[in-house]
């Protein structure tokens, strides 16, 4: 079994309060779950002081480094040279971050490595196994 991936980002937190900031996150990914990509963001942004974790298409990713993709929660375009924003859309609002592009590259690089595209095949029966506690 693959290990997991996790790199740790710097983000550009977009808010309309006065300027934007700097925070980490984290990129994961599970060959387990082949199809999803995590971010998980720090405490100190979300309103109720816990972390933040999204789960998104890894295809999703992929497409919104080159165009605009996604009309759901999360949304993925690139902006100017070496940038992405990633949008989550709430139903109280909407939070955007923009990532260095070559640092999602790189991440989404390693997750093909593990797990190529087209071959994200779900172990449905190794799943129950491991749920259930029979593994």
């Amino acid at each position: 079994m693959q290990s997991v991936i996790d790199q740790a980002v710097q983000v550009r937190l977009i808010a309309t309060a006065p300027g934007s900031r700097t925070v980490p996150a984290v990129l994961h990914y599970h060959p387990a779950d082949p199809l999803a990509v995590r971010i998980t963001f720090p405490p100190e942004i979300s309103l109720d002081g816990a972390a933040v974790d999204w789960a998104f298409a890894r295809e999703l990713l992929a497409e919104g480094l080159q165009a605009p993709a996604g009309t759901g929660d999360v949304r993925v375009r690139p902006v100017g040279r070496g940038r992405t924003v990633l949008e989550f859309h709430v139903e109280d609002g909407v939070a955007m971050v923009q990532v260095d592009t070559a640092d999602l590259r790189r991440f989404l690089d390693r997750t093909y490595q593990a797990v190529p595209a087209g071959r994200e095949l779900l172990d449905v029966d190794r799943g129950l196994a491991e749920l259930l506690g029979d593994v």
